[in-house]
């Protein structure tokens, strides 16, 4: 297999047993109104990973503590999937989480280009 670490991704992660799992629904480059802050794809995936740290510091967690992502896509291409790569790197996790990326016709509103959703774990 490849090393997809420079995609921002890893082939499996494993949970030990009782670990507590939370799930976070897809998140999107929405500001505060639930308007999508940009028509940019970069700022996007920037803004929702950013909405995806938010959520999980409501739990006491953060990007590290993800093990799985996946992501919807617009549209998708190289230069994109290295974006996305680029925003899971700078998390701060030592070895990125699993991650499916799913290309997509288009999501909720029409302006929305990518989506992220995620498992986290808290031990």
């Amino acid at each position: 297999m490849h090393d997809p670490r420079p995609l921002g991704y890893s082939h499996t992660a494993s949970v030990p047993a009782g670990t507590e799992l939370v799930f976070v629904s897809g998140q999107y480059g929405s500001g505060p109104d639930g308007m999508v802050v940009s028509d940019d794809f970069a700022e996007q995936v920037q803004q929702a990973f950013g909405n995806l740290g938010t959520a999980l510091a409501a739990h006491g967690l953060d990007l590290t503590d993800v093990v799985q992502l996946r992501t919807y896509v617009v549209d998708p291409d190289f230069d994109k999937l290295k974006t996305i790569g680029m925003a899971v790197a700078g998390s701060g996790a030592g070895t990125p989480p699993t991650q499916t990326v799913i290309g997509v016709a288009s999501l909720a509103m029409p302006n929305i280009l990518f989506e992220v959703e995620a498992v986290a774990t808290r031990s």
